[in-house]
């Protein structure tokens, strides 16, 4: 009987790529499912029951009912790098590997995203664009920027991504950098030439804030009344990591205030969002549909990776990436 696997809610795998379609195809029957962002439990597991191998996006829940409710699924390897929407442990239950993708292979892509988001509000590039496409070239003095040298970046989550972020504008733009990350030594943070500072001096200091963390029951909201009111007044905030970091009114709140002048994000919580949603109507906001990863390289690198996962599995062996490691061979 062949191996079936699916490709659920993932709007890039395979599509730039095919050879990588073309050695799973070798592998088994492959299928696109696409369900609501929201599906879990029995409803995911009869839909894709009969599928042992899934390749998972960053929506649809992999929770305990999920894995309940499920037949037997040898592998979830997720095209990217965050898993939140998995509940290892009831997949360990089940037998079922876990797998990620490397940071590293993600660490370029999103870190630069995160800068020429930054770039982009500091400089009015958006607005200024636009002008001109209307025809008001002469409204440029409207639009003064600012430079990033000599500023204060602050930098919540001083992990892969975030130590890159970090890199970039420490080296190529002479900024100040200061780091607030609960998961490493503050003596790791100094290595790499950074100041380690708690949340509360991070936001009182910094004039750029980037956040690069994870989100989990401690950082889900980190972003609330509280910490916008903490900030300096035309603070500047970009957000390549997860929307959930931020508690959205609060951030309505603050830019409403003028605490925040300039905001450029890849992730919004709810995403995707429609031409409604509230941010969109301020000039000073800059929004991209979640693109950080997509570049050429990162892309093929992911994949490479996923297609690797599969044929390993089939082949009894085990993958790479895992992350419930107590069911390694």
């Amino acid at each position: 009987m062949s191996t079936k696997i699916a490709i659920v809610n993932s709007s890039s795998f395979g599509r730039y790529f095919p050879e990588h379609m073309e050695r799973l195809k070798r592998l088994g029957e492959v299928d696109r499912i696409d369900v609501p962002k929201d599906m879990g439990g029995k409803k995911l597991a009869q839909k894709l029951m009969g599928y042992s191998i899934i390749i998972a996006s960053v929506t649809a829940l992999y929770n305990k009912e999920f894995f309940i409710y499920k037949d037997e699924t040898v592998l979830i390897t997720r095209h990217g790098i965050g898993y939140n929407n998995i509940d290892v442990k009831a997949a360990t239950e089940k037998k079922t590997f876990v797998t990620k993708v490397d940071p590293l292979v993600e660490r370029e892509a999103v870190a630069e995203n995160a800068v020429s988001l930054l770039m982009s509000v500091l400089r009015q590039v958006g607005p200024a664009f636009q002008k001109v496409r209307e025809g008001e070239w002469r409204q440029r003095a409207k639009f003064m920027g600012y430079e990033v040298k000599n500023k204060i970046v602050g930098i919540i989550g001083f992990g892969n991504i975030g130590s890159r972020v970090g890199e970039i504008l420490k080296n190529g733009f002479d900024a100040k950098i200061i780091a607030y990350d609960p998961y490493r030594l503050p003596r790791e943070i100094k290595k790499q030439g950074v100041e380690p500072v708690p949340l509360e001096e991070l936001l009182k200091k910094a004039d750029i804030i980037s956040l690069n963390a994870f989100v989990d029951e401690k950082s889900y909201h980190l972003l609330s009344k509280k910490e916008f009111s903490m900030m300096k007044k035309g603070v500047y905030i970009v957000n390549t990591a997860r929307g959930e970091l931020m508690d959205q009114n609060a951030l309505l709140w603050a830019l409403d205030e003028g605490i925040v002048a300039g905001l450029g994000v890849d992730v919004i919580e709810g995403e995707p969002i429609d031409k409604d949603h509230p941010l969109l109507s301020y000039p000073n906001v800059l929004i991209t549909p979640h693109t950080s990863a997509y570049t050429y390289e990162c892309l093929k690198g992911m994949g490479e990776k996923v297609v690797s996962d599969v044929e390993k599995v089939l082949k009894g062996e085990n993958p790479d990436g895992v992350i419930n490691r107590e069911l390694l061979k």
